[in-house]
């Protein structure tokens, strides 16, 4: 059964009045991403700090990820609260927008297939490595709609 439309714009509304707050309190932190290639996947791996609120991106693809490390309370799509603790393995549907409460330093990693990926753009100067991963969040990712200004996207996070 899926949830509806109107459901959903409701709290992908609340959660960019929640990524307002956030941005408007000036408490973000910066969440490193690590980035792993290989023959058609791409692999992008946070760390996330205990007691830190997260929020994601809109996924456009439907792929696997798993919590290697840690404890986390994430919204679910219709609003309500489940708690995953390491060592979880999921699948993240297309259309998915989490928001993420870090009980226990969480490692979260994602497993995107993408043709043409390949083991040697691990060895890439930064400004290469960019470009690439660049053009994997525009496939995998929404465009994100409200105005950041100065401030990276990482700094809510991208899981």
């Amino acid at each position: 059964m899926s949830m509806s439309e109107d459901l959903k714009r409701v709290i992908s509304k609340r959660i960019d009045d929640l990524e307002i707050s956030m941005i408007e309190g000036g408490d973000l932190i910066d969440i490193p991403v690590k980035h792993l290639f290989c023959h058609g996947m791409y692999v992008r791996e946070v760390t996330c700090p205990t007691g830190s609120l997260v929020t994601t991106k809109i996924h456009k693809t439907e792929h696997p990820f798993t919590v290697s490390k840690g404890r986390i309370r994430v919204m679910l799509e219709d609003g309500t609260w489940s708690e995953v603790s390491a060592p979880y393995t999921g699948i993240t549907k297309k259309g998915t927008r989490r928001v993420c409460y870090i009980l226990e330093e969480c490692v979260w990693t994602t497993y995107h297939p993408y043709r043409g990926m390949k083991y040697e753009y691990n060895f890439l100067p930064p400004d290469q490595l960019e470009a690439i991963i660049d053009r994997i969040e525009r496939r995998v990712v929404e465009k994100h709609h409200i105005e950041l200004k100065d401030i990276r996207r990482k700094e809510l996070c991208h899981s």
